[in-house]
């Protein structure tokens, strides 16, 4: 990519590039728009939102919508296509994880997990593209100076997903326990005491220790998808800076240990997911 003088940028400024959002927000003055810079997009503050990770989340979360839907209209008793085998599958595989791990009774648990399963592997997916090919299509081609691809890079949307799986927690332990029965659990555990008077002392410790744990939940469970993907994503970008010939040498093995990473990643936080709504599911 140029820059406004004709020159090819530094390494440096390569990389800010690569790691800026295209964000639209309000500007100091008043206006709305484009932030031109990470440091545009921070004086924008809490409302703005990044374009590209919102389109790009939204356009493959429909895509894992219209390959099930299609797989769905097509399946049929005789012998499935290897279309319909994929598919059926990962619904398989999911199921049996399901199975293994969730021991309440949901209607909500088995089409959720499918979807975190599938959209965060697409999305991770993205990844493997070449970080400068859909970069320089969008700047050649429409004029959009930033673009990432791969919104769980962007801490806004692991941290959207997480919040919402804390969301269906704490709905479940309520719905599941009552609210007596819910804030019993963030009290009366881990120390407890048929003594009043040293039960009403580790109430508040209690309730420390559990408050801890519960945040922790979604915060790791955000952070953590995105730091794996943040940093392959970062790797990528280092290697382009290489020699062309040393690029094939390294990006090549490097692509091919990511694919273990964004299936694994997808697996995890699926996984989490159906364990932590157990939880919130079980009565002590």
């Amino acid at each position: 990519m140029a820059t406004e003088s004709g020159h090819g940028p530094t390494s440096t400024e390569y990389i800010q590039h690569h790691l800026s959002n295209l964000t639209w927000g309000k500007h100091p003055d008043g206006h709305w728009g484009i932030a031109h810079g990470a440091e545009e997009a921070a004086q924008m503050g809490f409302m703005a939102i990044n374009l590209d990770s919102m389109f790009w989340s939204i356009l493959l979360g429909s895509l894992f919508c219209f390959i099930f839907w299609l797989a769905a209209r097509k399946a049929h008793t005789g012998v499935p296509s290897g279309f319909q085998n994929v598919c059926e599958s990962i619904v398989e595989f999911v199921d049996d994880v399901i199975k293994d791990s969730f021991h309440g009774k949901s209607d909500l648990i088995g089409p959720l997990s499918l979807t975190i399963a599938v959209w965060i592997f697409l999305m991770n997916f993205m990844d493997l593209i070449p970080v400068d090919f859909l970069p320089e299509a969008m700047l050649r081609w429409g004029g959009i100076p930033y673009q990432r691809v791969v919104p769980t890079t962007d801490v806004n949307v692991t941290m959207g997903m997480s919040l919402s799986v804390f969301a269906l927690m704490i709905f479940y332990g309520i719905k599941v326990k009552g609210g007596k029965g819910f804030m019993a659990e963030l009290t009366m555990h881990p120390f407890s005491s048929d003594n009043k008077i040293v039960q009403a002392i580790l109430i508040p410790i209690n309730f420390f220790l559990e408050i801890v744990a519960l945040i922790s939940k979604p915060l790791s469970l955000g952070l953590r998808l995105f730091g794996n993907l943040y940093a392959g994503e970062l790797i990528f970008i280092l290697i382009a800076l290489l020699p062309w010939g040393l690029q094939w040498v390294l990006s090549v093995p490097w692509a091919i240990f990511h694919i273990l990473v964004i299936v694994l990643q997808a697996f995890i936080f699926m996984m989490l997911t159906i364990v932590y709504l157990n939880m919130a599911h079980e009565q002590h």
